[in-house]
C-alpha cells in the first residue's frame, strides 16, 4: 500500500474515541469559481458533476488508519484526518487482514456523511508491470497481464462503484489512478542514464497506456466519479525534456482503451513524496553573485522548486495540450511538512549559490530523487478544499505511518520486493544522483505500519500540529 516515486531524469552537476472515528473532516471550503454543491436526492440519483468534488463536501475517515493512527502517542491530533484507500492488488477490493474492502468503506463512508457530500479517496495501484523503477513497491501483475488488469481488478472495482447505493448518492469518488506508471514512461526509458530495462519493457508493450486508459474509461463513466491522474512531482518531472513530453503521455493514456480528456478531472502531484509544498526562502528566479539558482546543485536546472507552483504550470501544460480548462490539481501534503528544528527560518547566507539554496530550502534531503522512509520529514498542510487556484485540494493520499519499503528484503505473498533505496547504508543510483538514500531503518514492507516513521512525521509537522 505505498508507492515509490520515481526520482529525476538525470545527475547534472495517526483508537478514535466513541463517535469521532465515524465523523469524517470536514475540509475548509473556498470554492474555486463556479463550483456550487449540488442538490442531493441520496438513493436516488447521482448528484451532478461539480467542478471540484472536495469544495461543500465532507471527506471519508478511514477507520483502518485512524485507529492505528490514535494508538501511537500522540497520534490523536491527526487520528480525525482523511485518507486514501489504497486499492494496490486484487485481494484488497474484498478487503484483506486488518483492511476493510471497498463496499465495507463504501458503505462506512455513507454513514459518515449524514446525508452530505462526502468525497471517496480511492487509490487505484495495480497495473502490469507495477512500479518499473523500483522495486519496494512492484505489484502482483506481471508485464504482459493487462488482461488480468482489466477484467479482475478495474471491472470488479468499476462495478461496485456502479451499485445504485453508491453511484446514486451523495458520494463524490475520487479515484487516483496509477500512481508513478506514465512519468517512469519517459524519465526512465531509451537512452537515459536512469533508464531500466522494466520501464523499456513497458513502454515497448502499451500496458501502461492501455492500463490507465482503460481505467479512466471504465471508472469515468460511473456517474460520481472524479479521476485524477498522476503526474509526479516537480524533482521529476521539472524539466523541460520531461515536461511537456509527460503531459503528451497522459493525454495519450486519456485518450486510448474507449477514455477521453473529459474524463478526466484533474492531475495528483506528489503522491505518497516529500517535496515541498511551496519554498518561501528563495525562487527560481534568484541569483547569487550573477549566478542563477537554476544551476545549484540541488535544483539542477529544473525549472521549479516546489509542488504549488509545479502543480499549477502543469495543470496549464495539460490544458495547453487539449485537457478542459476547468481540470484541477491535488497535492498530496502528507509528509512535506518539513518542520521541526531542521526547518530554516530565512534564505541562507549569500556566499554562492549553493550555500544559499541549501541554507534556505525546507526540503532537508538529501537528494530530491531520494523516496523511501525520508529521515527529517513530517507532516504537511492538513487537508483543504481549494487552497490556491486551480488545485482542487490538499490531501493526505498517503497514510501517515505507512511504510514506503522494506529497509531490507522480507519474503511476502504482496509482489513487492526490496528496494535499496529503502536501505540508510544505500549509496545510490543514477536516479538520484549517487547519493545516500536518506531512508529510516528498520522499516517494513510497503503500505505496512511504521511507527518510527509516524512519530517522526508528528515531531517535525509543518504547520506544528
Amino acid at each position: 500500500m505505498s508507492r515509490t516515486t520515481s526520482p529525476p531524469h538525470r545527475t547534472r552537476a495517526a483508537a478514535l474515541a466513541g463517535s469521532a472515528l465515524l465523523a469524517a473532516t470536514a475540509l475548509t471550503v473556498s470554492a474555486l469559481s463556479g463550483t456550487a454543491a449540488a442538490q442531493v436526492d441520496s438513493g436516488r440519483a447521482a448528484a451532478a458533476k461539480v467542478d471540484n468534488p472536495y469544495a461543500g463536501a465532507k471527506v471519508y475517515v478511514n477507520p483502518d488508519w485512524s485507529a492505528k493512527a490514535a494508538a501511537e502517542p500522540g497520534g490523536s491530533k491527526v487520528s480525525n484526518q482523511p485518507t486514501g484507500i489504497w486499492l494496490d492488488r486484487i485481494a484488497a477490493i474484498n478487503g484483506t487482514s486488518g483492511a476493510r474492502g471497498l463496499r465495507a468503506h463504501l458503505d462506512t463512508a455513507l454513514s459518515q456523511s449524514g446525508g452530505s457530500p462526502m468525497v471517496v479517496q480511492l487509490v487505484v495501484y495495480d497495473l502490469p508491470g507495477r512500479d518499473c523503477s523500483a522495486l519496494a513497491s512492484n505489484g502482483e501483475l506481471g508485464p504482459n497481464d493487462i488482461d488480468k488488469y482489466k477484467t479482475q481488478f478495474i471491472d470488479p472495482i468499476a462495478s461496485i462503484l456502479s451499485e445504485s447505493k453508491y453511484a446514486n448518492s451523495n458520494l463524490r469518488i475520487v479515484t487516483t489512478v496509477e500512481i508513478d506508471s506514465l512519468p517512469n514512461l519517459v524519465t526512465n526509458t531509451g537512452g537515459r542514464p536512469t533508464a531500466t530495462p522494466q520501464c523499456d519493457t513497458m513502454k515497448a508493450n502499451g500496458n501502461y497506456i492501455k492500463g490507465v486508459g482503460y481505467a479512466l474509461n471504465k471508472l469515468g463513466a460511473v456517474p460520481n466519479v472524479y479521476n485524477y491522474v498522476d503526474a509526479g512531482h516537480h524533482g521529476w518531472i521539472g524539466w523541460d525534456d520531461n515536461f511537456n513530453p509527460t503531459a503528451q503521455v497522459i493525454k495519450q493514456a486519456a485518450t486510448a482503451e474507449g477514455s477521453t480528456v473529459d474524463k478526466v478531472a484533474g492531475i495528483i502531484v506528489n503522491t505518497a513524496n516529500y517535496s515541498a509544498l511551496k519554498e518561501n526562502n528563495f525562487t527560481i528566479n534568484d541569483t547569487v553573485n550573477g549566478t542563477t539558482v537554476r544551476q545549484s546543485k540541488w535544483v539542477d536546472w529544473n525549472r521549479y522548486v516546489d509542488e504549488l507552483s509545479y502543480a499549477q504550470a502543469f495543470r496549464q501544460e495539460l490544458v495547453n495540450v487539449g485537457f478542459p480548462s476547468n481540470i484541477g490539481a491535488l497535492i498530496d501534503t502528507s509528509r512535506n511538512g518539513w518542520g521541526g528544528s531542521a526547518r530554516p527560518s530565512g534564505p541562507g547566507a549569500k556566499t554562492d549559490v549553493d550555500t544559499y539554496v541549501n541554507g534556505g530550502r525546507y526540503d532537508r534531503r538529501i537528494h530530491i530523487g531520494n523516496w523511501c522512509n525520508q529521515s527529517g520529514a513530517g507532516l504537511g498542510e492538513r487537508p483543504k478544499a481549494a487552497p490556491a487556484a486551480g488545485i482542487d485540494a490538499y490531501v493526505w493520499m498517503k497514510p501517515p505511518g505507512e511504510s514506503d519499503g522494506a529497509s531490507s528484503a522480507i519474503p511476502n505473498d504482496e509482489g513487492k520486493g526490496f528496494d535499496q533505496m529503502c536501505d540508510p547504508s544505500y549509496t545510490g543510483n543514477p536516479r538520484n544522483g549517487y547519493n545516500k538514500s536518506g531512508a529510516l531503518p528498520n522499516a517494513p514492507l510497503s503500505g505496512h505500519w511504521f511507527s518510527a516513521q509516524f512519530q517522526e512525521l508528528l515531531k517535525n509537522a509543518y504547520p506544528a500540529l
